[in-house]
């Protein structure tokens, strides 16, 4: 990780809790990774995302209609493979830095399907602790404010709405635990890696 994006990220988690990194990833595993989730998502090997965890998820159509497929970090895609190796060297620098006391990640790609969206919410579970950094990044090809599917921060300061377009190789992180946020609905299929670096619950 540069020097500069890793302090951009120790600034942002650790003032207003979130941090925007424009055209931060590599087109070419941007495209790859696009591929390989929409390819996924047509051959029906994506599923609807649920709300909850374990024995008490459930499929609540009124808060979100993304589709979702987990990755397995031990046999990794070689785009997928980068990434997983960026996440790692993120998650030993906010240890070093911030003493987040971070273990380990998980990961899933999203296709939210032209009028999908989620509704605000926070990234942490009831009764599970362990989410505390939310790492996205966007695999979307030539997206404009007129495609929708804006993600919308919520500053837990003072709750103001800060809107992110999801475009190719942009990365969002945010505290999973103090940052609300939603995303609004897409106009075409919408693509995302979105990862959670996590402690011990």
């Amino acid at each position: 990780m540069e020097d500069t994006q890793l302090e951009s990220v120790l600034d942002g988690l650790a003032g207003p809790g979130f941090v925007t990194l424009p055209t931060a990833w590599p087109l070419g595993d941007v495209d790859a990774l696009r591929r390989e989730a929409l390819e996924g998502w047509q051959d029906g090997s994506f599923h609807q995302a649920g709300v909850g965890r374990g024995g008490g998820q459930e499929i609540r159509s009124e808060v979100r209609r993304d589709l979702v497929r987990w990755l397995d970090p031990e046999a990794p895609s070689e785009a997928a493979s980068r990434w997983w190796q960026w996440l790692e060297a993120l998650r030993t620098e906010l240890n070093r830095h911030l003493f987040l006391g971070l273990v380990e990640a998980e990961a899933h790609l999203a296709v939210y399907p032209a009028g999908a969206f989620y509704r605000r919410h926070l990234d942490r579970f009831r009764d599970d602790d362990a989410r505390t950094i939310s790492c996205l990044l966007y695999l979307n090809d030539a997206w404009s404010a007129e495609d929708g599917g804006i993600l919308r921060l919520y500053a837990p300061e003072d709750g103001r709405a800060v809107d992110v377009l999801p475009a190719g190789g942009t990365i969002v992180l945010f505290r999973s635990d103090t940052v609300e946020h939603e995303v609004l609905a897409a106009g075409r299929p919408r693509v995302s890696l979105a990862c959670w670096l996590r402690r011990r619950s």
